[in-house]
C-alpha cells in the first residue's frame, strides 16, 4: 500500500511540475507578455491625395527587418490589388499583422506585383515600375518596439508624387512613401465649405509639405502622420472664384490631432 502511495504521490508531483513548465512555456511564447522578447506588430495602409479616378497596387509581400535579425514577414490580410484613393482623410485599411522580436526597427519592405494601374478621365493605364524596385520598395522608420506591446505602424503612399507620365504618355510608378507610428503621428483636421470650392489643404513646414484632398461629401480632410512643429496650412481654392486661405503657426503634437474645424472659402 505505500509504494503505491508513494507511485501516486511522485505522479502528482511530475503532473504538477510538468503543468508549470507548459504554462512558462506558454508565458514565453506569448507576444503579450514582456517575458516573450516580442510584440505585435500591425501594418496599415493609407495615401496622400492625388487627382486620379483610382490608383490600384498589387501589394504581394510586406517585411519588417528588426535590428540585429533577419527580416519576417506579415500575414497579410489578403495579398492583392488596393485602390490607395479609397484610403484618404484619415482612413486606413489593414495590411498584415506579425509577431517580431522587440527592438529597433531597421527597415520595412514592401513588394509589388506587376498588376498595378492608373485610372485618368475613366481611361485605365498600366503603371511601369522602375527595374530597380524588383527586391522592393525599402522604407526607414526611427521607432522602438518594446516586449509585450502592440503597435500600428501606416504606410503612407502618396500617389499624388508617385505617379509620373511620361513624354509618350505612359505612366510610371516611382513611389513617394513615408512610414508613421502612433508615437510619430500628428494631425490636422478640418472641414472645407463651399462642397464645390475642390480645394487641396497643405499643412507646410520649411521644405516640407503634406497635403490632402477634402471629402466631396462633406468637405472633411484629415492630414496625418505629420512630424511635431508648427505649421503653415493653405487652404487652396480649385476654383477661381474663391480666394485662398491660409492659417499661419498651426501647432502639432506628436500623438493628437489638431482640430481647425469649418473654414469656409469666400469670394
Amino acid at each position: 500500500m505505500m509504494n503505491k502511495q508513494l507511485v501516486a504521490i511522485a505522479a502528482m508531483a511530475f503532473c504538477a511540475f510538468a503543468s508549470s513548465c507548459s504554462k512558462d512555456d506558454n508565458t514565453t511564447n506569448d507576444p503579450n507578455n514582456p517575458a516573450s522578447g516580442k510584440a505585435t506588430l500591425s501594418m496599415r495602409l493609407t495615401d496622400g491625395p492625388a487627382d486620379y479616378d483610382a490608383v490600384y497596387l498589387d501589394i504581394q509581400k510586406v517585411e519588417v527587418t528588426m535590428a540585429g535579425q533577419s527580416p519576417v514577414a506579415l500575414t497579410l490580410v489578403r495579398p492583392g490589388i488596393y485602390d490607395l484613393l479609397k484610403f484618404r482623410n484619415g482612413t486606413d485599411t489593414l495590411l498584415g499583422q506579425a509577431v517580431v522580436p522587440s527592438g529597433s526597427i531597421e527597415q520595412i519592405r514592401l513588394v509589388l506585383g506587376s498588376n498595378n494601374t492608373v485610372v485618368v478621365d475613366s481611361v485605365s493605364y498600366p503603371l511601369t515600375t522602375p527595374s530597380g524596385q524588383t527586391s522592393g520598395i525599402k522604407l526607414n522608420l526611427n521607432d522602438s518596439l518594446i516586449a509585450g506591446n502592440a503597435y500600428n505602424i501606416w504606410i503612407d503612399f502618396d500617389a499624388g508624387k508617385s505617379i509620373h507620365q511620361t513624354g509618350n504618355g505612359k505612366y510610371m510608378l516611382k513611389p513617394v512613401i513615408r512610414a508613421y507610428s502612433a508615437l510619430t503621428n500628428g494631425r490636422i483636421k478640418g472641414y472645407v465649405l463651399p462642397l464645390t470650392s475642390m480645394a487641396t489643404v497643405y499643412a507646410v513646414n520649411g521644405t516640407d509639405t503634406f497635403g490632402a484632398i477634402p471629402a466631396t461629401t462633406d468637405g472633411f480632410f484629415m492630414i496625418s502622420g505629420l512630424p511635431q512643429a508648427n505649421y503653415n496650412v493653405l487652404f487652396d481654392a480649385g476654383v477661381s472664384t474663391l480666394k485662398d486661405t491660409t492659417f499661419l503657426n498651426v501647432p502639432v503634437t506628436f500623438g493628437a490631432e489638431t482640430n481647425l474645424g469649418t473654414v469656409t472659402l469666400v469670394p
